[in-house]
């Protein structure tokens, strides 16, 4: 099943939980992330080619927990060509911040990758 059906599964599983009361032992939530670290090229693809701005808005509320365990600068720019693409959503949404946060799960070493000088 490609991650479009199965990400569209998940959202509407998602938009009938009003209050989360742990995280990380949700369900849904755990099962979102696991959908998004299984494979990163699959999930390059389907935020560069399949990816709503609505399921963009959900996504942003796991990109820190997918970039942790992804460590993937290819991962933050496919986010961030996402979100030009949805420029309302994620003024809305302040989902750059959310992307931000992303960037900053990323190790030492795979932020040295882009940023030697920080090193």
């Amino acid at each position: 099943m490609k991650i479009k059906d199965e990400y569209a599964k998940l959202i509407a599983q998602r938009e009938n939980i009003e209050h989360i009361v742990d995280w990380e032992q949700e369900p849904v939530i755990q099962a979102t992330i696991q959908l998004f670290t299984a494979d990163l090229q699959q999930t390059i693809e389907f935020l560069d080619n399949d990816c709503t701005a609505d399921q963009f808005s959900w996504m942003s509320e796991v990109f820190d927990e997918i970039s942790e365990k992804l460590q993937s600068w290819e991962f933050i720019d496919a986010l961030r060509r996402t979100a030009a693409k949805y420029p309302e959503e994620t003024k809305k949404y302040n989902i750059l911040s959310f992307i931000e946060t992303a960037e900053g799960m990323l190790s030492d070493e795979v932020y040295a990758q882009r940023h030697p000088e920080n090193k």
